[in-house]
């Protein structure tokens, strides 16, 4: 299970971004799905001549998820993060390939996203609420300093060709804001190497698709109105090899005294965000970074998050709340991909 931090509690239906299917024309897709990082997966693909069997695609998609999983869930006390995280300062820790990518990958929009994005930002969502334990309290400002004492990817220093880590302070690591991305890309990979050109993968609503669809003709995501008990769709795109990521702030919350905290938390200041956007849709070719960037821009705020987003070349769908609703902010990058 991956399931803490301040972007995997984004609370996602089962396709935060929803497949619009296609019905007609053969080869009949075949589907998988199961249970992984405290969600679902799904699978769609085409077979062709010489791919493997249903079961073998069973067999390999539940071995790499599970690889994923052996590394990066914090749920798991012998996982390679939660021994990570066990470590003492000071000492060089060697980490796996996988493991020291997706530290690199969220390295980089960290420091791309002027540090709106964080993978030690743990601490500041427990001592809101926000973590293992549910809580409704406003926490005290020194609570809040001691926390932020704790945060930071800045304290982690890194030895890439000895794929090795090291902690100059006591920090903790939570992948779960760009896990089930790369869990994605991983499956995607899999799945390329055994000749599946035309499939769909999606976990916990983070999608990477590849080909065409049924029809031949791109595969169609639907972006969801971001309301609670609205599933309206607001948008659609027509995609061939490239992921999707979406990050929503509307379902996670709580009020003290008729004022809302949110579930995204700055680990700049150690607080839940306070601007009006609600949801962000990154369309990128890695679904490790679509995942990641969705949860910064989240914490950026409409016009930070398009202003950043744009200049990243990034192909972004923003939408935030209004007096008349809801507002839209493209990036040009994301123009030509709408249906």
């Amino acid at each position: 299970m991956l399931k803490s931090l301040y972007l995997s509690r984004r609370i996602l239906p089962a396709f935060f971004i929803v497949l619009l299917v296609a019905c007609e024309r053969s080869p009949e897709p075949l589907h998988l799905s199961g249970a992984t990082m405290g969600t679902r997966y799904h699978i769609t693909w085409l077979p062709s001549t010489g791919s493997p069997t249903g079961e073998a695609v069973h067999v390999g998609v539940e071995a790499v998820l599970e690889d994923v999983n052996a590394s990066m869930s914090t749920y798991r006390p012998d996982s390679e993060i939660s021994l990570f995280n066990e470590s003492a300062p000071g000492t060089w820790y060697p980490v796996t390939a996988g493991f020291m990518e997706v530290f690199l990958l969220a390295r980089q929009v960290s420091e791309a996203s002027d540090g709106a994005y964080d993978v030690t930002v743990q601490p500041l969502v427990n001592l809101w609420g926000f973590g293992p334990s549910f809580g409704e309290e406003v926490p005290a400002e020194a609570a809040i300093a001691a926390a932020l004492g704790m945060v930071g990817q800045s304290w982690i220093e890194v030895d890439t060709p000895a794929s090795a880590l090291l902690k100059k302070r006591p920090v903790e690591l939570d992948f779960s804001s760009i896990a089930k991305g790369y869990g994605v890309d991983r499956v995607a990979q899999w799945l390329l190497g055994r000749g599946i050109e035309n499939f769909l993968v999606e976990i916990g609503g983070e999608i990477r698709v590849a080909g065409h669809s049924r029809r031949g003709t791109p595969w169609r995501i639907a972006v969801e109105k971001p309301e609670a008990l609205d599933t309206g769709i607001v948008a659609a795109l027509a995609l061939a090899d490239a992921a999707v990521a979406t990050s929503g702030d509307y379902r996670n919350y709580f009020e003290v005294d008729g004022v809302r905290y949110s579930h995204s938390i700055d680990p700049r200041t150690g607080r839940p965000v306070r601007h009006e956007l609600v949801s962000v849709t990154v369309v990128h070719e890695n679904t490790a970074l679509a995942d990641a960037w969705a949860t910064a821009l989240t914490i950026l705020g409409p016009e930070q998050a398009l202003a950043v987003a744009t200049r990243e070349n990034l192909a972004a769908y923003l939408i935030s709340r209004s007096e008349d609703g809801f507002a839209v902010k493209k990036t040009p990058a994301i123009e030509p991909l709408l249906d």
